[in-house]
């Protein structure tokens, strides 16, 4: 959605994009804010990939269709578990999420929607695709669905029970800890969180060794180095994402053997941080500052040369951190959030940007 987003724009269209809450949630209102005369979609998640927050797709599909905007749904991550209610006009999803065949695609088209097939077609699939459609994968995908729908009901309540035990104790058994997304409104199987002085990468690895496969939606991926997009909106915590997903008929002993496992790795991770990165330059320039030149050194480096040394300058005095890393813009007043210190702004600097965080206590 957001690449396609990007191509409208660069062809001289409009696009709004709609804040979230620290949550992953938007909000009907936001919407209704939101919508103009011309708006030709409006487009929605009912879930959340990254931190299972379920959206209010019905609130705002009556707020699309009270405008004559017809909202476009994306599915995938939700349809597996139940209908997607509202009177969307749209709805999209992808048949492996859960648990058919890679590559089939589901749209689903309300009647009376006027669609436009944008790109060549011919006579076949009603003229809305070129070519035969995989007939064998789309039964496959049809009757997969079926089948997890069957039980779905019933194993959500035992993944929210699990997940909800991960959620808890989780921050109980790891120091310096955030859980993110909606603690009620969230899809059964999703449970996501954030280590302070971590990188998520190094701690996807350790999790592995140990047999576990998670994700992370870390501030420093493997591949672009840019943090998450999705934790970047909300305004939480990038830094050592861990992002755990419990497919249908997860044991609950896999989910206390991962709780046993989890405070040593990343105790084992941040002690691996400590050792063969070099320290961030700390100047005191006067007047109750201490300036922390992170410049070169990528998340979650400024973060914890900035916790090194809050408690050396008095309450109320600020600390000036120097980072060249786009994920310091997100992670440090996530920081600041989640230890109760100020973060005052940002400041464009000789190289990079200097955060200034003014200690309260």
């Amino acid at each position: 959605m957001l690449h396609s987003a990007e191509v409208h724009e660069k062809e001289d269209g409009l696009v709004t994009r709609v804040a979230v809450d620290r949550t992953g949630a938007v909000s009907p209102q936001s919407y209704v804010d939101a919508l103009r005369p011309d708006t030709a979609v409006a487009c929605l998640q009912s879930a959340n990939h990254e931190v299972g927050t379920e959206q209010p797709v019905a609130e705002v599909a009556e707020a699309c269709r009270a405008a004559g905007v017809p909202l476009l749904v994306d599915a995938a991550q939700s349809l597996g578990w139940g209908p997607v209610a509202g009177d969307w006009s749209l709805l999209t999803a992808s048949a492996h999420k859960w648990g058919g065949p890679a590559g089939v695609g589901l749209l689903v088209v309300r009647k009376g929607v006027r669609f436009s097939v944008q790109g060549p077609a011919d006579e076949r699939e009603s003229g809305r695709a070129p070519g035969f459609g995989n007939l064998p994968a789309v039964v496959a995908a049809a009757a997969s669905l079926r089948a997890v729908r069957a039980e779905a009901e019933r194993e959500a309540v035992r993944l929210r029970e699990l997940t909800e035990r991960i959620r808890a104790r989780v921050p109980e058994l790891v120091p310096d800890v955030e859980v993110v997304g909606d603690p009620e409104r969230r899809l059964p199987g999703i449970v996501t969180f954030s280590c302070l002085y971590v990188d998520g990468e190094t701690l996807l690895h350790e999790l592995d060794r140990e047999g576990f496969s998670v994700s992370s939606g870390s501030s420093c991926t493997s591949s672009t180095l840019t943090p998450s997009h999705v934790l970047k909106a909300m305004g939480v915590l990038s830094e050592g994402n861990v992002r755990v997903s419990l497919p249908a008929g997860t044991a609950e002993e896999d989910v206390e053997r991962f709780l046993a496992v989890l405070p040593g790795a990343v105790r084992g991770v941040r002690e691996k941080l400590g050792a063969p990165v070099p320290s961030a330059v700390v100047r005191d320039v006067g007047g109750d500052e201490l300036v922390v030149d992170a410049l070169g050194k990528r998340c979650p480096v400024p973060v914890i040369e900035l916790a090194k040394v809050i408690g050396s300058v008095p309450v109320g005095g600020t600390v000036r951190v120097l980072s060249d890393d786009e994920a310091a813009r997100l992670d440090i007043p996530a920081w600041c959030q989640m230890r109760e210190q100020e973060y005052v702004g940002e400041e464009p600097a000789e190289r990079g940007t200097a955060y200034l965080v003014r200690r309260l206590g």
